[in-house]
C-alpha cells in the first residue's frame, strides 16, 4: 500500500509541471509550485514561501544546475525523488535524493546518480555508469557502459557518449555530439566527433 506523499515542487516553469506529471503517476500529489517569477504558471508563491508547508517533500523543477545547487545549499527539508513509472531503473543502480528520471528513460545495473540530478525523457544510461550531483542527461542522450559524468555536466539532446568515456563536471555537450574520448577541461563541445568550442 502506497503512502501518499505530498509534494511541493520548487520552480513552476515547463520542467517543473513535467516533474508534477511524474508525481502524479506515482500516486503522490503536488501541493504547490513556488517560483519567484510572479508571471509563472499555478504559482502558489516565492521560493522562500516553502517553510510555510508541513509534512511535505520538496523536489526542484528548475533545469539550470546552478540555480538546483544554490537552493539545496540554502534549503534545509526533505527532498523527494521522482522516477516515472515507465522508467527501466535497474534495482542495482543507485539514485540520488531529489533526482528526476523522466518517462521511458532507463538507468541500467550498478549506475550510480546523484542527487539532484535529471535523466530527461527516452534517455539511456548504461551499465556501471557514475553521473554526479546536478548533472542532465537530455531527452535521447544515450551513455555507453562505465561512463563517468562530472557534477554539473550537462549531456544535450540525443549526445552519445562511448563506452569507457569521463567527461568532467561544468561541460555542455551539444544537441546530437558524439564523444569518443574523455573530456578533460570544462567547457562546450559540440559535434561528431566533439571539440571545444
Amino acid at each position: 500500500m502506497h503512502n501518499k506523499k505530498n509534494i511541493v515542487i520548487l520552480g513552476a516553469g515547463g520542467h517543473a509541471h513535467v516533474i508534477a506529471d511524474i508525481i502524479s503517476a506515482r500516486g503522490d500529489k503536488v501541493v504547490a509550485f513556488l517560483d519567484d517569477n510572479q508571471d509563472a504558471v499555478n504559482r502558489f508563491g516565492s521560493l522562500n514561501d516553502y517553510k510555510k508547508f508541513d509534512d511535505v517533500e520538496y523536489i526542484i523543477g528548475i533545469g539550470d544546475a546552478n540555480i538546483r545547487e544554490r537552493i539545496v545549499k540554502s534549503f534545509n527539508v526533505k527532498w523527494y525523488t521522482a522516477i516515472h513509472p515507465s522508467a527501466i531503473v535497474s534495482d542495482s543502480s543507485d539514485i540520488g535524493e531529489g533526482t528526476v528520471i523522466m518517462p521511458n528513460a532507463v538507468v541500467n545495473a550498478r549506475t550510480k546518480i546523484g542527487k539532484h540530478c535529471i535523466i530527461n525523457t527516452g534517455s539511456v544510461v548504461e551499465h556501471d555508469n557514475n553521473i554526479s550531483d546536478f548533472a542532465h542527461i537530455s531527452v535521447g542522450a544515450k551513455l555507453g557502459g562505465t561512463v563517468s559524468i562530472g557534477q554539473k555536466t550537462w549531456v544535450g539532446i540525443g549526445a552519445t557518449v562511448i563506452n569507457n568515456v569521463s567527461v568532467c563536471a561544468n561541460c555542455v555537450i551539444g544537441a546530437g555530439a558524439l564523444v569518443v574520448h574523455d573530456i578533460l577541461l570544462s567547457g562546450t563541445y559540440i559535434g561528431v566527433p566533439v571539440k571545444q568550442r
